[in-house]
């Protein structure tokens, strides 16, 4: 937790920016894995988290701003808690260090909301928020109408990142990059994927962190969120890695990296990375205030169009390739997203309000991954993770429909059928005058990642 004045003022700015009703936040509870008592780590809600900061099962809260009240509603630990759990704070002594001296029973919620004239609450991805809401406001399952202005206002507060918010992701970020590294020295031909995948998180469990997502550690890149880790790796191989670490506080990192099984990368691999390469550098050289992120995607897909037409692979114009949407082709994931106390940060709350300001998304194939696309704006954390990928039911498909004939030669392509997916990934802050690399730097080039191996 931070010192108790930073949770004070974020309540005060967001009873300003609201304006007037009762806000309602739902924390977590545990959840069972496979029985009630053996569940799954405990993760508190991060908007919770981000305006009353307690990282404990079974609460919940509400701003009054009407009638400026605070209050933390949860039940005390009985003996039976203390004897499996051992002894803690009370509840009010956990709420005073957040700067909350109301606290009241569990079962007070639904009462006190039965007398607020406007309930607001967010959109729930749970569902025991679900249950909840139904229980405490009479709204069914699926029913739910989130208050737009409560999201507007969490939205535009957690985006903009303080400098205690900014010191704690770098620190997640300097774990992440440690545990890229000890998998680019670690892997050789013979491996398997959970030998590499044990590696990378035994250097988050050592920090004192957890992952902040499940890692993707895999030879078959060109598939997007691979999660499994049961091949073997051989001479020749890529192994592509999405991983990050997470800090007790919440704070999140988040790269990936992609490394050659061998000692040296083949021609082949080389020429793809380096246009992956180079797509990532021209992505980060545009990184700054006022610059809409649509355009920065635009400008990392033109230059894999380049260098897929360079290969033979593609043809005509990289702009109007882009236009068209033949680049998804090779690039059908975004280039980014905000993050920081979710891996893709908010993103329960919205990708229209989070990425783009409210305005509606692209519904093109590739352009409608493209979680962020709004201006950037000062005290933005986002991540640029450009990647190249040959998806054989893609090809197939898209030959067999005569998709992007003028743009995509599929004689050529389908030499590189069983090519794989390469993607490299960096967490960046936006800064006043442009931008600033989150964490230790990993390896990049091919250069960079062969003096490791």
């Amino acid at each position: 937790m931070f010192e108790k004045d930073i949770y004070v003022r974020r309540r005060a700015e967001l009873k300003k920016r609201v304006g007037s009703g009762t806000l309602l936040f739902l924390g977590n509870d545990e959840c069972g894995c496979n029985y009630a008592d053996n569940t799954y780590p405990f993760r508190q809600d991060s908007t919770f988290l981000y305006y009353f900061g307690l990282p404990y099962d079974g609460l919940a809260a509400v701003i009054d701003i009407d009638n400026d009240q605070e209050i933390i509603f949860g039940d005390e630990l009985t003996i039976d808690h203390i004897v499996w759990m051992g002894t803690q704070p009370t509840l009010h002594e956990k709420a005073h260090l957040v700067g909350v001296d109301n606290v009241r029973p569990s079962a007070d919620l639904r009462s006190w909301l039965d007398r607020s004239l406007q309930v607001r609450y967010l959109p729930v991805y749970r569902a025991e928020h679900r249950l909840k809401l139904w229980r405490l406001l009479g709204i069914m399952p699926g029913e739910e109408k989130p208050s737009a202005e409560f999201i507007r206002a969490v939205v535009d507060m957690r985006n903009h990142k303080q400098p205690e918010e900014i010191a704690e992701i770098e620190k997640a970020c300097d774990v992440t990059s440690d545990m890229h590294i000890a998998a680019t020295k670690a892997i050789r031909p013979g491996m398997y994927e959970y030998e590499v995948a044990a590696i990378i998180e035994q250097v988050a469990a050592s920090a004192n962190c957890s992952l902040s997502f499940p890692t993707i550690c895999t030879i078959n890149g060109q598939t997007l969120h691979n999660h499994y880790h049961g091949n073997r790796i051989n001479e020749g191989d890529m192994v592509l890695i999405d991983a990050g670490a997470e800090r007790p506080s919440g704070y999140a990192g988040d790269m990936s990296s992609t490394v050659c099984a061998g000692k040296i990368f083949t021609s082949r691999q080389k020429a793809v990375y380096d246009i992956q390469v180079a797509s990532h550098l021209a992505a980060v050289e545009m990184l700054r205030p006022g610059v809409p992120f649509v355009k920065v995607y635009e400008r990392a897909s033109e230059v894999i169009c380049a260098g897929m037409r360079d290969l033979g692979i593609l043809n005509g114009d990289p702009a109007e390739a882009v236009a068209a949407g033949a680049h998804a082709m090779f690039f059908q994931c975004g280039l980014g997203h905000m993050m920081g106390l979710d891996v893709h940060d908010m993103e329960n709350l919205g990708e229209e309000f989070v990425g783009y300001g409210g305005k509606p998304k692209s519904t093109q194939f590739g352009r409608k991954s493209l979680r962020l696309g709004r201006e950037l704006e000062e005290g933005f954390v986002l991540t640029i993770e450009p990647g190249v990928y040959f998806i054989p039911e893609l090809i197939d498909l898209w030959k067999g429909e005569g998709r992007f004939k003028e743009f995509i030669n599929y004689g050529e392509l389908e030499k590189w059928r069983g090519f794989g997916g390469i993607r490299n990934e960096e967490d960046y802050l936006i800064t006043a005058t442009g931008s600033r690399r989150l964490g230790k730097k990993i390896p990049l080039t091919t250069e960079e990642v062969e003096a490791l191996r």
